[in-house]
């Protein structure tokens, strides 16, 4: 009998786990008081349903510095970048870190470092 819950057990279907966002390059830029950012990003979109939707400036310490929203899919555009401008850092900060973050999946856990001139 054990034998036979194990089987059914193993024919279940498995949840999908789909790619993460992936962070392929950032670009940042003093601009005045304020940074620029333009990050590629790659990820399989598939439609309105499941996108990467955003990517985020972190400190060292996690805390969110600045926030772009993803407001579409890009099936057909792949990688692609987007910027952002006016993130205050500051003067003591010399590395910042990227996630991005997928409609479905959430944010990925996986975080670009970048240090800034």
């Amino acid at each position: 009998m054990k034998h036979v819950a194990a089987l059914i057990f193993c024919l279940l279907p498995l949840p999908v786990l789909a790619d993460a966002p992936i962070i392929e390059n950032v670009q940042a830029e003093r601009q005045g008081d304020s940074w620029h950012f333009n990050v590629t990003v790659s990820h399989p979109d598939t439609g309105w349903e499941h996108y990467a939707d955003a990517w985020r400036v972190l400190d060292m310490d996690g805390n969110e510095l600045g926030l772009r929203i993803l407001a579409h899919p890009h099936v057909a555009e792949q990688p692609f970048t987007r910027s952002l401008s006016g993130v205050d850092i500051p003067e003591d900060v010399t590395a910042v870190e990227i996630e991005a973050r997928c409609l479905v999946d959430g944010w990925s856990g996986v975080r670009t470092k970048v240090e800034l001139d």
